[in-house]
């Protein structure tokens, strides 16, 4: 029977794990992470604009075929007037795919990112979206009327001064719809942010996207985050652009 049910989904959802993937991988949805890496000697550079004036750059580079480094930086109000509210400290994100995508399988990777999003909150030690702090992530590719991934991990944020710091749940999906546009859906559980002090309401955090891919190169996407109004203090949704590079040395 198992052999039966292995069968008829390779023949339902037949894997992607030799198809030819875009040149520019898929390391986030939005703000969760995937099981995908960079090619030793490549690197991404991403610039993501977000409200009240926020800029946050990325650089992610392929130190070997499975591990891939990051740095970020940014702030609030860098875009408008008045005194820029600067990030405390440089994101660090450090990633290792311990197990490569086959058949029945997917791809595992566990990682560490201290980059949350949106503004830091510097009286509550926190960003506005908690980073991830350590996690783990599997994603898994298939070919059905084009390219369709899905993803699913659990994280440990170390932002916990608000008292809140259980283990959190995140999935998330891709799904292509021609070799130029990939929708983006994800959600985050927040299971580490519904407490009393917490920002989060206890809805977790529902983010849509779009990717358009200029090139194999270059991409923007356009995020729509919180759809489920999940803040306590700004219950709506906002919007982000984010824009990618990839290059080799």
């Amino acid at each position: 029977m198992k052999r039966l049910a292995a069968f008829l989904a390779v023949l339902l959802f037949p894997p992607l794990v030799a198809a030819q993937q875009p040149e520019l991988p898929f390391l986030s949805i939005i703000d969760l992470p995937t099981a995908g890496t960079l090619q030793k000697g490549s690197y991404v550079s991403s610039l993501r604009l977000y409200p009240n004036g926020g800029v946050l750059g990325c650089l992610s580079i392929g130190l070997a075929e499975r591990f891939y480094f990051g740095v970020s930086y940014g702030g609030e109000n860098i875009i408008g007037e008045g005194k820029v509210n600067w990030n405390p400290e440089p994101g660090i994100h450090l990633v290792y795919r311990i197990l490569d995508e086959n058949i029945l399988l997917p791809a595992v990777a566990v990682g560490y990112n201290s980059q949350g999003y949106g503004g830091y909150l510097r009286d509550a030690h926190r960003y506005t979206i908690k980073s991830r702090g350590f996690y783990a992530v599997a994603s898994k590719n298939y070919a059905f009327l084009g390219d369709l991934s899905f993803h699913g991990g659990i994280n440990f944020s170390l932002e916990k001064e608000d008292g809140d710091s259980d283990a959190n749940l995140f999935v998330g999906v891709l799904k292509s719809l021609n070799p130029d546009l990939t929708l983006l859906a994800e959600y985050d559980f927040a299971i580490n942010d519904n407490d009393i002090n917490s920002l989060g309401s206890g809805k977790g955090y529902l983010n849509l996207g779009i990717r358009w891919l200029f090139a194999r190169r270059l991409a923007i996407q356009f995020h729509a985050k919180n759809m489920l109004k999940n803040r306590q203090d700004v219950p709506h949704a906002n919007r982000e652009i984010k824009i990618m590079y990839l290059e080799h040395f």
